[in-house]
C-alpha cells in the first residue's frame, strides 16, 4: 500500500480524529522536497500539529525555537540552564535542580551535525520515505496500535518518557533510533504550545512497521476491536445490578 493507504485504514479502522503523520530526519545535503515550509519559527511539537491541519513543513537549526528539541537532534548544544536543571525547576516542572538535571541527562540525542533538518507532513501526503509515524489520539484507538505492533510476535512493550520532550524524544526520536513504537502521556511543553486536547496522548513508531501495524488493526477489526467497544461485560454486569 501507499502512505495515502496506510493512512486511510488507520483512520478508519481506528476512527482516528487526527490523521497519522511522518516524520523524517535529513542528513547533511540531502535535499529538502518542494513545498515545505520552514518560514515560521516554531517548536517540533508545533510542526506535528500544523501536520496534523494539512501542513507541510521543515524544522531545522534556523527556525526551531525550543532549546531542548534543538539539542534533542543535534542543532544547537543545550542551554545551560536547561542542562543544570534551573530552568526546569524555575518552571515548577521538578522538585529541585538535581533531579530535573537527572532528567534531561538521560534523554537520548542526536550527534552534533547528524541531522539537517525534520521534514513533516500528514502521512497521507507524504512525498518522502518517513522514518517515523507518529500518531495523537485517544488511549483506546492508541491502545490497538500498540497491540496491533505485536499481534504476531507478541511480547510486551517498555515504553519510555521523562514526562519531558513527549513529540521531539519520546514519540519520534525513541522510535527512530531504537526501532520500537514508543509511547507517551505527552509533556508541558506540547500541551502549552499546541492544541493537543486533555484526553489525548502520543504514539510514534518506526515507518517500516507500518505493513505489520496495519496488518494487525485489520485482524483486530474482524473480532476484538468492536467486541471491546460494544462493552458486552460491562453491559451484563450493569443488567444484573439493575434486576436488584
Amino acid at each position: 500500500m501507499s502512505s495515502a493507504d496506510y493512512s486511510a485504514r488507520m483512520i478508519n479502522l481506528l476512527g482516528l480524529e487526527c490523521p497519522p503523520l511522518a516524520a523524517k530526519f535529513l542528513k547533511p545535503g540531502e535535499p529538502v522536497p518542494e513545498g515545505y515550509d520552514n518560514s515560521k519559527k516554531m517548536r517540533y511539537c508545533q510542526a506535528l500539529m500544523m501536520g496534523k491541519h494539512g501542513h507541510k513543513v521543515l524544522v531545522n537549526g534556523d527556525n526551531i525555537t525550543c532549546p531542548a528539541s534543538a539539542s534533542a537532534f543535534g542543532f544547537k548544544p543545550l542551554p545551560e540552564k536547561l542542562q543544570n536543571g534551573q530552568m526546569m525547576t524555575g518552571m515548577g516542572l521538578f522538585g529541585n535542580p538535581a533531579a530535573a538535571a537527572k532528567t534531561i541527562g538521560l534523554m537520548p540525542r542526536m550527534k552534533p551535525g547528524e541531522c539537517a533538518g525534520v521534514l513533516v507532513a500528514p502521512l497521507a501526503q507524504a512525498d518522502f520515505i518517513p522514518d517515523v509515524v507518529v500518531l495523537e489520539g485517544k488511549p483506546e484507538k492508541l491502545m490497538w496500535v500498540a497491540l496491533a505492533d505485536i499481534f504476531e510476535a507478541g511480547g510486551r512493550h517498555g515504553f519510555q518518557t521523562g514526562v519531558f520532550q513527549a513529540t521531539c524524544i519520546d514519540a519520534t526520536l525513541v522510535p527512530y533510533q531504537t526501532g520500537k513504537l514508543n509511547a507517551n502521556l505527552g509533556c508541558y511543553g506540547c500541551r502549552d504550545a499546541t492544541d493537543i486536547p486533555e484526553v489525548e496522548c502520543l504514539l510514534g513508531f518506526p515507518a517500516g512497521s507500518l505493513n505489520k501495524i496495519v496488518d494487525g488493526l485489520e485482524k483486530l477489526a474482524e473480532k476484538a476491536i468492536p467486541r471491546s467497544r460494544a462493552k458486552g461485560a460491562y453491559n451484563s454486569m450493569a443488567a444484573c445490578d439493575g434486576q436488584h
